[in-house]
């Protein structure tokens, strides 16, 4: 889902719903010399009581068409009581430039009211596309439906035997496209396969799907799967189609299960036509997407630990241009940026014990370089009592230690990992803030420590695990 943000409501406003957008666009302007437009849609989206615009997420691209049926949602919170503008701008995405926002690459751009796509008719708005002048930039369609609360995820595989040869020097380069119907009988996208070159007989790999994607939460609602052959000039050919529903599908789970895949423009015109191939269902498995909040409320608890970078970049502690300068009437920047995190962080973590760390300093009394050092000066136990604990440590520390370098960022990933490692069983949840100033040292470490700690360990029932830490990114 394209989905990185709310829309900001009003102080207090209590959303209604989460409504899903689905887009596409037809007749679009052509902006490729030898082959078609490779279309993308930009959302954007007006604060209350602003008039300023913020991308709220984009489309992914689709090559050589001017008819995209884009699969990348967009997930909005609906509030009744407010207008909540939309902007929607469609560019040709070039390989070759590193940003869309060209205007030569422009192909439309439509405005609309998200209660004005709820209110429409079936909730499906069409709107022209406009922005390019003397030109006819084609239409956007929209379609609006409010999302269910079922959080489970399927994981299925398929694959096909025996599909119709399309292509004059080869075989066929089958991919799926899967629908959920709608009640006007319409069909919306909701997910593609990858394309499995010259063959008849494809096996896809094993994707997942959120079940609120696939049917939303109506376990009968029918789901239809076209079979196409992929051109790479965009214009795929049909090569069948066949339906199913999600509870038919999760009946399939303990066998096989084969369907057969028609063409009814073959079966109209061959009176012995049985059918253009046929896809079986290898494997299909569910498993609950938990939240947030329901580790929160299942016990799991948040521990939270800061190292702040004391390498001689930083500037002296004592010159107003210096990260970790207080002056008289303000906590320095580092201090600032602790408290931030922390004072939210902390509300979740019962004992209030804060691990902090400091790196990248001579420690008195012999002069070591370390980049790891409790800042409290207890080795055996590094933790503080509160945020306030931390801050009160991290000033005394400006005081003793000599501020050096290099910027290492592994020795403490590590640290807080062997810690986070020894409880797996989902009920601890580690987060790390490092506050720096500059370029890491040792950026390989640092990224082989990242992934390492990023891997989800031990077991959480009925779900996989959570990550045992969560590295929040250098300040």
């Amino acid at each position: 889902m394209a989905s990185p943000g709310a829309l900001e409501p009003a102080a207090g406003s209590v959303p209604g719903t989460k409504v899903e957008l689905t887009v596409s666009c037809r007749n679009l302007l052509d902006m490729d010399t030898f082959s078609k437009s490779d279309p993308v849609v930009v959302l954007f989206v007006q604060g209350a009581g602003s008039s300023e615009w913020k991308e709220f997420g984009r489309t992914e691209v689709i090559d050589n068409t001017l008819n995209p049926d884009f699969v990348r949602k967009f997930v909005l919170d609906y509030y009744f009581e407010e207008k909540q503008n939309l902007r929607f701008d469609v560019y040709n995405v070039d390989s070759k430039s590193c940003s869309i926002y060209k205007q030569q690459d422009f192909l439309g751009q439509a405005f609309v009211a998200l209660g004005e796509v709820i209110g429409s008719q079936r909730g499906r708005l069409e709107r022209a596309l406009t922005g390019v002048p003397g030109k006819r930039c084609g239409t956007i369609l929209l379609l609006a439906e409010e999302l269910s609360n079922c959080r489970d995820i399927v994981t299925m595989q398929l694959c096909a035997n025996k599909l119709d040869k399309k292509d004059f020097f080869g075989k066929s380069d089958p991919f799926l496209v899967f629908y959920r119907s709608n009640e006007d009988g319409t069909f919306t996208i909701c997910h593609k396969t990858e394309v499995v070159k010259n063959t008849l007989n494809p096996v896809w790999q094993p994707f997942t799907i959120p079940v609120r994607a696939l049917c939303n939460g109506d376990y009968d609602r029918t789901v239809k799967i076209d079979v196409y052959d992929w051109d790479r000039d965009g214009s795929h050919d049909f090569i069948g189609e066949f339906a199913t529903s999600y509870r038919e599908l999760s009946r399939a789970q303990s066998q096989f299960t084969v369907y057969e895949v028609l063409n009814p423009r073959k079966k109209c015109k061959k009176k012995k036509y049985v059918n253009s191939g046929t896809v079986t269902l290898l494997s299909f498995s569910v498993e609950s997407e938990f939240t947030f909040v329901d580790y929160i409320r299942g016990g799991t608890q948040l521990n939270f630990t800061v190292a702040i970078d004391f390498t001689a970049s930083n500037g002296m502690p004592s010159q107003p241009t210096s990260l970790h300068y207080a002056s008289p009437y303000q906590l320095s920047a580092y201090a600032l940026a602790l408290k931030a995190v922390g004072e939210i962080i902390q509300d979740y973590d019962s004992d209030k014990l804060f691990p902090a760390y400091g790196f990248g300093a001579k420690l008195p009394p012999d002069g070591k370089i370390s980049h790891q050092f409790p800042l409290n000066n207890n080795e055996d136990n590094p933790s503080c009592n509160g945020i306030e604990g931390v801050l009160e440590s991290y000033l005394q520390s400006l005081r003793t230690v000599q501020l050096y370098g290099p910027t290492n960022f592994a020795p403490v990933i590590n640290q807080v990992a062997g810690t986070a490692a020894q409880v797996t069983d989902g009920s601890q949840y580690h987060v790390l803030l490092i506050i720096t100033d500059g370029v890491i040292s040792d950026m390989l470490q640092t990224k082989e420590a990242i992934v390492t700690v990023s891997a989800p360990r031990g077991c959480a029932t009925g779900s996989q695990a959570p990550q045992m830490l969560r590295v929040l990114p250098p300040l």
